[in-house]
């Protein structure tokens, strides 16, 4: 039975199951050739296809086949393809301001078997670009496919590090860029300082949701901000969470105000207002 394996593949880093022809085993990183329903592309391993990487992924079925590992020879047509694709970007902003369109280029993508020829870009408006694949086609000698993508995809295509200081989530493992709001922002004490909390891509920065799901498990296991309780020390009100470390600020009537771990509360006098966080900002797309 032939191997299978994860891999990565495209300019914007789709993931898939791959078949192996012969039985030779592919290291983690290693770069192959493949043949996906777009054609004959470059990827890379990211690990052996298991039942736990398929749940995963949610794939029921192969993206297609490993040709090879990637010689030399191959390495070499990828430098060339590098430089083709850098020339195709310059000809492509040119045909587009000779065609008068709004839309701004972003990447070229030139498949590793000369398939086609993919224009990523940008636009506010739809597109007639009709004329414009004619005059690609003639120009390039190829089969031409116009991609439109959003501010999200341009971080994902071009962005490199973030203000962590590592590669950026979107360009690295992120399959899907999921939604986030100024919701998770407020609930971790996050800055909201607009400046802060934006990714390279503009919008809320995806780690806000990373975290999210745990800060709003322990938030429901707290007393709320108001709630009467009663702890070790005597009976109190809450008025503050530390939501990570599972604990609650209590205000006593001595006017003692300490930090109570939650397992310290008793019971619940009265449960408070819960609390509002505020949702001012759309989900980011």
């Amino acid at each position: 039975m032939d191997a299978r394996y994860v891999v990565r593949y495209g300019t914007t880093r789709h993931i898939g199951e791959f078949g192996t022809r012969g039985r030779d085993e592919l290291s983690r990183h290693a770069l192959v050739i493949v043949r996906s329903d777009r054609g004959v592309e470059a990827g890379e391993v990211l690990s052996p296809a298991t039942d736990r990487t398929r749940e995963l992924l949610g794939v029921t079925e192969s993206k297609g086949s490993i040709l090879r590992e990637a010689t030399e020879q191959d390495r070499q047509k990828l430098d060339e393809l590098r430089l083709n694709e850098r020339e195709a970007f310059l000809g492509g902003q040119e045909l587009i301001a000779q065609h008068t369109l709004a839309m701004q280029l972003v990447d070229v993508e030139h498949l590793f078997g000369g398939e086609r020829l993919i224009f990523y870009y940008l636009s506010e408006i739809r597109i007639d670009f009709r004329e414009l694949v004619k005059s690609m086609a003639a120009r390039f000698r190829m089969r031409i496919e116009m991609r439109q993508i959003g501010v999200r995809d341009e971080a994902k295509l071009l962005a490199d590090y973030g203000d962590c200081g590592k590669p950026v989530c979107c360009n690295t493992h992120l399959r899907e860029m999921p939604p986030v709001s100024m919701k998770m922002a407020k609930l971790q004490k996050a800055t909201l300082d607009p400046t802060k909390i934006s990714g390279r891509c503009g919008r809320l920065k995806c780690c806000l949701r990373y975290e999210y799901d745990t800060y709003e498990e322990y938030r429901r296991e707290l007393p709320h901000v108001g709630a009467m309780i009663v702890t070790r020390q005597g009976q109190g009100k809450v008025i503050g969470q530390e939501i990570l470390a599972r604990k609650v600020l209590v205000l006593y009537s001595d006017n003692r105000q300490i930090l109570a771990d939650l397992s310290d509360v008793l019971t619940v006098v009265s449960k408070g207002k819960k609390p509002a966080v505020a949702d001012d900002a759309p989900a980011a797309e």
